[in-house]
């Protein structure tokens, strides 16, 4: 099934995105937001299979590349690299796209980053969004914050490529079952993207997340959080209690990357739980 590749004006410049699956499918749009500092390409191996459902109905599949991520255009000043404002631009490209006319509300995918995007889209416009779908949900202490803040912590430039070095290293240490080299320079590759802009997208997440847990907690949606065993997974369960509507499902053999490992499986997952 063919991915497509487009652009759109958004708040902040032009917004890039891909979509894949029939326009004109009855199920409601699936909308796709990435972690930081990764962009839209990394549910281009899922696509198809949400595109495609196995259940035999079609449904129309956008992923957005947030402000300053893959080839979104990165916003003029730091201050303006907000989760509400990510979730506006995604926003934008709904509205441009005019999936509301046709679906009257969105499902929406969100991984890490995106799923607190997921939840400011949700909190923004509520009655325009039905199932909510996240990989992880983030709830930290404050000393954990301090510690997840230091850890992405942007790493200047160097002729040594002691920045390229550490995401690579990190990549290595934190990969999934089944994750290949390949698949971790295509990652490692998206980090840089917006050059020394590459961690505003963390830095928004943690700024978000003195609201998260009370924004979370407002929404009557029905919420899925998928829970893969990678470095969140002890800590995404704090948000069960917060979910009106909600549920934690632990998936012990997905680490980072499963997506691209196992397409097929992570795709059933997200269908099954809108």
């Amino acid at each position: 099934m063919t991915i497509r590749r487009h652009f759109v004006d958004g708040p902040f410049g032009q917004v890039h995105y891909r979509t894949c699956g029939n326009p004109a499918a009855k199920a409601r749009p699936l909308l796709c937001l990435h972690q930081s500092p990764k962009s839209s390409r990394e549910f281009v191996t899922i696509l198809p299979h949400l595109a495609n459902q196995q259940t035999g109905e079609e449904r129309y599949v956008i992923a957005v590349d947030s402000p300053g991520h893959g080839e979104s255009d990165v916003p003029l000043a730091q201050a303006d690299a907000t989760v509400p404002n990510y979730a506006r631009s995604a926003w934008a490209v709904v509205d441009a796209l005019g999936l509301l006319d046709s679906a009257g509300t969105i499902d929406i995918l969100g991984h890490h980053t995106g799923a607190k995007v997921a939840t400011e889209m949700a909190w923004q416009r509520p009655g325009d969004v039905a199932g909510i779908v996240m990989v992880s949900a983030l709830v930290l202490t404050s000393d954990e914050q301090a510690e997840f803040e230091h850890m992405f912590t942007e790493v200047p430039l160097d002729e040594a490529g002691t920045r390229f070095q550490g995401q690579w290293d990190a990549a290595i240490k934190h990969r999934g079952p089944g994750v290949t080299l390949e698949m971790l320079a295509a990652s490692v590759a998206e980090n840089n993207r917006a050059g020394d802009a590459y961690e505003w997208g963390h830095k928004a997440a943690f700024a978000y997340n003195a609201h998260f847990p009370d924004r979370v907690a407002t929404l009557d949606h029905a919420i899925t959080v998928l829970n893969p065993n990678d470095m969140l997974f002890e800590l995404t369960p704090r948000v069960a209690p917060l979910l009106k509507n909600g549920r934690v499902v632990d998936y012990q053999d997905w680490g980072f990357g499963f997506m691209d490992v196992d397409p097929q499986g992570a795709a059933k997952a997200v269908l099954e739980a809108l």
